[in-house]
């Protein structure tokens, strides 16, 4: 589908959570956020419809995020389920990675594609201090855990923070190249003022060729990140709320005052 500046819109970021096992700084505030009820949040069945009309729309690339998605209850039915949809070219999920050695081998038999794990810091202490309590070795352990699951084409997520860990950028590079993954670097972004960035290594904050939005964990379909415009596909119907979201996506982002980024799915 195309919208009103002739991008052709694809992309479709399902988050599964409101909730994760980290509190990095960047993305909950330090008071943490008001979590949604289960009633709130959408069912895998209620997923699953929206992901056939959105392949029906013509979407094709899908990636499950959170919160920290591998923390809900039956994760791996969904991804059976969504891999399963004739259509789907690329079913991917973002995840902190702590929770792989776990989940990798079979999140890989279940059908996901890819994955891309955040990882801000190889120094303990730092990733301590930006995830509010994170163990390093588990994060290391998870990219270990993707490695022998079979996943190729794992992307590294790191947040780079002026003055805190910019310094690792090259390290984070290398340590990426060794393990076969691809880096990316994404600056800190701030909702509340509009501060935003092109993802070094991916497409992420070009506006002029964004091709995603977004679904809340709560059922909100989301014309852009920075952008509080957002449609209840509970009460306007699936297609409708696809529909008002892509004709209402604006040109480029603005500010998201409403919501924290952990409640969008980033």
């Amino acid at each position: 589908m195309l919208d009103p500046y002739n991008r052709d819109i694809y992309y479709l970021r399902i988050s599964v959570t409101d909730r994760c096992n980290l509190r990095c700084t960047y993305c909950m505030p330090e008071e943490g956020v008001t979590l949604k009820s289960h009633h709130d949040i959408l069912s895998y069945e209620e997923i699953e419809e929206i992901v056939r009309v959105a392949v029906k729309l013509g979407f094709y690339k899908f990636r499950l995020t959170g919160g920290e998605p591998l923390i809900r209850k039956g994760i791996l039915d969904l991804v059976r389920t969504l891999a399963n949809i004739e259509g789907i070219e690329t079913l991917a999920m973002t995840t902190n990675g702590l929770l792989l050695p776990k989940y990798a081998t079979e999140l890989k038999a279940v059908g996901l594609s890819r994955l891309n794990i955040s990882l801000d810091s190889l120094r303990a202490d730092r990733y301590r201090q930006i995830s509010r309590g994170g163990d390093l070795t588990l994060a290391l352990a998870g990219i270990q855990a993707a490695r022998e699951a079979g996943f190729e084409k794992t992307k590294l997520n790191a947040v780079l923070v002026d003055g805190f860990n910019d310094d690792e950028k090259e390290n984070l590079k290398k340590f990426a190249a060794e393990n076969n993954m691809q880096a990316r670097f994404i600056k800190k972004m701030d909702l509340k003022s509009g501060d935003y960035y092109q993802v070094e290594g991916g497409a992420g904050g070009n506006c002029s060729i964004c091709n995603r939005i977004r679904l809340t964990a709560d059922g909100k379909m989301r014309s852009c990140l920075f952008s509080d415009c957002e449609f209840d596909i509970r009460k306007e119907g699936i297609e409708e709320a696809f529909r008002k979201a892509i004709g209402n996506k604006p040109q480029k982002g603005h500010k998201s005052l409403k919501r924290e980024m952990i409640q969008i799915g980033g």
